[in-house]
């Protein structure tokens, strides 16, 4: 099952990666982020234009299966 885990948003800003490297790393040392990392496969992160306020969405996805994506559910609720 594919899972959106986390979502930001950024100014417009010169280099979206660099920029994003921040908040995702402030991510991976909650107990949520720390969580996923040792369960989701496949985990991506993606970039692309925010309509709303004219910089960029940056989206953490990847996937769980079976017992786990039950898991997450339970302990995160949904998804971003």
């Amino acid at each position: 099952m594919q899972i959106d885990f986390y979502s930001f948003g950024m100014g417009d800003v010169d280099d979206v990666d660099i920029y994003a490297a921040g908040p995702i790393h402030e991510w991976q040392q909650t107990a949520k982020g720390q969580w996923v990392m040792a369960h989701a496969q496949d985990l991506k992160y993606y970039t692309g234009p925010d309509i709303n306020t004219f910089g960029f969405r940056v989206t953490i996805r990847g996937e769980l299966e079976g017992r786990d994506a039950t898991e997450y559910f339970l302990r995160y609720g949904e998804s971003t």
